[in-house]
């Protein structure tokens, strides 16, 4: 068997439980924003030698596959939908206050590509904002989705923006935005 299957050389693609639909759907978007957020990921942690960072992203990257599936299957799909919960979520909030209570850890907004670790990290996080904006696209267009997938996707490019900044601040790289003369309020977040 090949995967080489022709059905969607007209431009539509099978959801999960068959069902098809338009390449352009808006679920097709959402979770292919998600795989692709998963790819940027995959290449941020072929880079990256902080270990604990690696064994994180890859945790993180198995969960996707669940985001992606949740989003690939429709209410009326024979196949049942996995769950996004609320403790994937809280996961990843506990992961963003573990980082930011590290001592020196920037504060405020960063210049991408300070490092060549962070800046895979910073690519991904862009996309996982885009994944985030297509699914809620996707919700706001009608679409059925668990509320715990924009929860999470929204937290989790707060985890890797705080993935980018340990890698920099580990490596003694200031990528603050914003010199001495410049200034006003800090953000912790990223925006």
């Amino acid at each position: 068997m090949s995967i080489a299957t022709k059905r969607g050389d007209g431009g539509q693609t099978g959801l999960a439980g068959g069902i098809r639909v338009s390449k352009a759907d808006l679920r097709v978007e959402s979770y292919g924003t998600v795989d692709e957020l998963n790819t940027h990921l995959g290449f941020a942690r072929s880079i990256c030698q902080n270990k604990e960072i690696v064994a994180w992203t890859e945790d993180i990257q198995r969960t996707l596959f669940r985001v992606g599936s949740v989003l690939a299957t429709p209410p009326e799909s024979k196949k049942k939908s996995p769950a996004i919960s609320t403790e994937d979520v809280d996961k990843l909030t506990d992961l963003v206050h573990r980082i930011e209570a590290t001592e020196g850890i920037l504060a405020d907004w960063s210049l991408p590509g300070g490092h060549p670790e962070s800046a895979a990290y910073e690519m991904a996080r862009t996309v996982c904002r885009r994944a985030e904006r297509s699914a809620v696209r996707f919700a706001e267009g009608g679409g059925v989705i668990q509320p715990e997938v924009l929860a999470y996707l929204n937290r989790l490019s707060d985890v890797i923006w705080l993935f980018g900044r340990l890698i920099e601040h580990n490596a003694g790289v200031n990528s603050r935005l914003r010199d001495e003369s410049h200034s006003g309020p800090k953000f912790s977040r990223a925006w």
